[in-house]
């Protein structure tokens, strides 16, 4: 489980194919500082297991189903990505329950710059958008944020001066294609309600 609150923006240093699935290397000093075989690491919100460490580098296998439901295969080497280590269970939960299970992706519409914050409008695939509500909790790229509006198709948020400086929102274009993954309370709900 994660929380959201990125530890650090780290470089995908090598990605290769591997028939349907791929590997991934990346560079992040910080994860990697207790890193080891086995442990889960997010990567734009996408939950990976370290297969290897070495120095500041981790490697991960990304399977079938995280590339086909992310933006992960379409990484290169120097892109920059977010990082957060799997939460222990005597840490804050600082932001919301992550699972780093991607639901889909959305693309980012539009972005407009206030004085110290922007605020971004994403792309809502049908499919999602009955879990996204004004004020919830959504992940974008495994950034923890507060929904501030939402219609059937779209849904904005506002980011604050930090979380600009310290994960790939800050530099993300109109166009760009983002991983998103809904309040897994939302759908738990509907599947209890559906059921009786």
């Amino acid at each position: 489980m994660f929380t959201g609150i990125i530890e650090e923006r780290g470089e995908v240093v090598a990605i290769a194919a591997a028939g349907d699935s791929a590997r991934l290397s990346v560079r992040g000093p910080l994860v990697t500082s207790d890193a080891a075989h086995g442990d889960s690491i997010a990567v734009n919100g996408v939950c990976l297991t370290v297969v290897a460490v070495d120095d500041d580098v981790f490697t991960v296998d990304v399977i079938k189903e995280s590339l086909d439901r992310s933006s992960l295969g379409a990484l290169r080497a120097g892109s920059p990505v977010n990082l957060e280590r799997a939460v222990r269970a005597d840490q804050r939960l600082g932001g919301h329950i992550v699972q780093g299970h991607v639901d889909g992706t959305a693309v980012l519409l539009s972005r407009e710059s206030g004085e110290r914050w922007d605020d971004l409008r994403f792309s809502l695939p049908p499919a999602l958008a009955r879990y996204v509500a004004e004020k919830g909790s959504i992940a974008v790229d495994g950034i923890s944020l507060t929904v501030t509006t939402v219609d059937d198709d779209s849904f904005g948020v506002s980011l604050i001066p930090t979380t600009l400086e310290l994960t790939t929102m800050g530099t993300r274009r109109v166009g760009d294609v983002v991983n998103i993954e809904v309040d897994v309370i939302a759908k738990y709900v509907e599947r209890l309600v559906v059921r009786q």
